[in-house]
């Protein structure tokens, strides 16, 4: 893989045709060890929000030994990737067949559940197996957060008492889990449903060896800075440490976006200008999936070898494929004389940008380089070592 020192050395050198993901290993380094020395307890990495191999790896080697799989496809990559690491199948709706393969052939242990049909599928699965970390997911608001997980998973207040005293007679190791919701902007997010994990608790009378708060732990965008993770820590080890469980139970979280986002940013070339809409060669389709369904808006500058004078103003983007949908509506501030030919870098798409890349249209590029400067933000200190990004590059 080629190396640069930065988008710039990139876009003057080889001046790419295609969009070129440009990785920062020093950062996902960087998050690992954070999570790793400051979360009171034990972190998963969230496979689905990126599940590069090369990144699994690099997780592995900064101290991260367990990983939150979602589907059989992720239990057999990361066992192929990292074959000792520890897997935690945490989706709660799984085909019997995975269940089954997953035990028998991959040595996973831990399972997530939020039925009673789940439990019984899961138990027929393993053969009724002994020795089984079953993780009860309740259900909790996303209110706090930028994309809410609060519709599709977890049992509801009136059927949690019966699901975990079921669940404890099943299990070797009995957890409950939760997850707040994606970009979860206030540790009160995490307070909040702690206080549904001590009410579960009370109600069932069950002991409790497993607390996973899932993920949610955020990045940071342009409208979107939350406040230091530490302070989520805190919040997360001062309810766990208040909560009626055996002296020995653990702590877990499933960090995603939050260990990969400032992994990765996309260099991109402008094809067309239309007033203040860009035509850009990668979109909806590619890496920038959220900006265009979900509005999610990415940091970007210009990368231009003899800068810009002009003011930033608001543009939006169109992607590359013939379809009205492949729309980012942003607004993504750019030097005002921004032109076709010029190169943008959009940041921290080391987060489900990398995952939702698809082929439609004939469009998209497998086009990758390691950079060594840093992620246009930083929730771990970088931001102390240089100045704040601004929206153009120059030599």
């Amino acid at each position: 893989m080629f190396k640069h020192h930065s988008a710039l050395g990139l876009a003057t050198a080889l001046r790419p045709v295609q969009p070129v993901t440009l990785l920062r290993p020093h950062a996902a380094r960087r998050a690992a060890r954070f999570f790793v020395e400051k979360f009171p307890g034990r972190s998963l990495y969230a496979v689905k929000a990126n599940p590069s191999p090369d990144l699994i790896k690099l997780l592995w080697d900064s101290g991260i030994t367990h990983y939150d799989v979602a589907s059989i496809a992720e239990v057999r990559m990361v066992a192929a990737a990292v074959p000792d690491a520890t897997l935690c199948f945490m989706h709660p709706v799984k085909a019997e067949e995975a269940i089954a393969e997953a035990y028998f052939t991959h040595n996973v242990r831990t399972f997530s559940l939020d039925t009673m049909d789940e439990l019984q599928k899961i138990l027929r699965a393993t053969g009724h197996a002994a020795d089984l970390n079953l993780c009860v997911r309740l259900r909790v608001s996303s209110d706090h957060s930028k994309l809410s997980l609060a519709s599709k998973f977890g049992a509801e207040a009136h059927e949690v008492k019966e699901l975990l005293f079921a669940a404890r007679q099943a299990a070797d190791a009995l957890g409950i889990c939760f997850h707040v919701g994606s970009q979860a902007m206030t540790p009160a997010a995490y307070a909040e449903a702690m206080e549904r994990v001590r009410a579960a608790i009370v109600e069932a009378a069950v002991t409790v060896d497993i607390v996973d708060v899932g993920g949610g732990f955020p990045s940071v965008y342009p409208g979107m800075e939350p406040p230091p993770l530490e302070t989520y820590f805190d919040v997360i080890h001062k309810a766990f440490e208040s909560l009626p469980i055996s002296y020995s139970a653990e702590l877990w979280c499933e960090p995603g976006r939050a260990l990969c986002a400032e992994y990765a940013s996309v260099l991109v070339r402008v094809e067309k200008r239309r007033g203040d809409e860009l035509y850009i060669n990668d979109g909806a389709y590619g890496a920038l999936f959220d900006a265009a369904h979900v509005g999610w808006r990415f940091p970007v500058k210009l990368v231009r070898a003899h800068g810009s004078d002009a003011r930033d103003v608001a543009f939006s983007f169109y992607g590359p494929t013939c379809d009205d949908l492949d729309h980012m509506a942003g607004p993504f501030l750019l030097p005002a004389d921004v032109a076709a030919g010029d190169y943008i870098e959009i940041g921290m798409l080391g987060a489900y940008g990398c995952a939702m890349r698809t082929g439609f249209n004939g469009f998209g590029s497998d086009l990758r380089t390691i950079v060594e400067d840093e992620p246009m933000a930083s929730l771990y200190g970088a931001g102390e070592e240089r100045p704040a990004a601004t929206n153009v590059v120059t030599l």
